[in-house]
């Protein structure tokens, strides 16, 4: 049979358990907003241009937070530290905030998707729609390359080494995000595990 501090303990257990991954929306937030707390500290440390955590954290927000949260993470990210980084362009930073919302969209699906291929194709894939889109719209709203096929032309091939940074930077966020969260769900998934209770009756 079962000892008294058996039966004290196993309860705990099973109360831990439902808290974390019942609801979950507590060590769920922790772990969130420690990741978007190292994403902004990190693009406010000196880096290479365009290697940021914030393609990553809006893919990261799309898979594991709900819609709205998704949707504004990102952007808070990119507010608080554009703030000490400086502003830009307003038709600029339309097209590079939006980029990010689009990166959130695209987490959505990932959420439903979510293998580990799927999660390095959409790493590749935001780096090429944020390369494609933020470049169009340098070539659009700047003097600094001709309204033609040519200038278009000439304004991605500039940017080429910025989409290196841009890919290896989302790759490498990427795989530390969800890599490490999913790390952390496993050992919270051992660590709070609650053992089948068997009854065992007196001899």
């Amino acid at each position: 049979m079962f000892s008294q501090k058996e039966k004290i303990i196993n309860p705990v257990k099973l109360r831990l358990c439902r808290t974390a991954f019942g609801g979950f929306n507590g060590v769920k937030f922790v772990i969130v907003l420690l990741f978007i707390v190292v994403g902004v500290s990190l693009r406010l440390l000196p880096h290479p241009p365009n290697f940021a955590p914030i393609a990553a954290i809006a893919l990261f927000a799309g898979v594991y937070l709900s819609r709205k949260t998704a949707l504004i993470l990102p952007m808070a990210a990119m507010v608080i530290s554009d703030m000490f980084i400086g502003s830009y362009q307003l038709s600029l930073m339309f097209f590079v905030y939006g980029s990010f919302l689009l990166f959130a969209v695209l987490g959505f699906w990932l959420k439903k998707h979510k293998k580990w291929y799927t999660i390095g194709g959409s790493a590749f894939l935001a780096a090429l729609l944020f390369f494609a889109l933020t470049n169009f719209a340098v070539w659009v709203f700047t003097p600094w390359y001709a309204k033609t096929f040519s200038g278009l032309w000439q304004c991605y091939l500039m940017a080429l080494p910025f989409f290196k940074n841009t890919l290896i930077g989302n790759l490498f966020y990427t795989t530390v995000f969800f890599g490490a969260y999913e790390i952390v769900e496993v050992w919270l998934r051992k660590k709070f595990r609650v053992p089948q209770i068997a009854v065992v009756k007196n001899a």
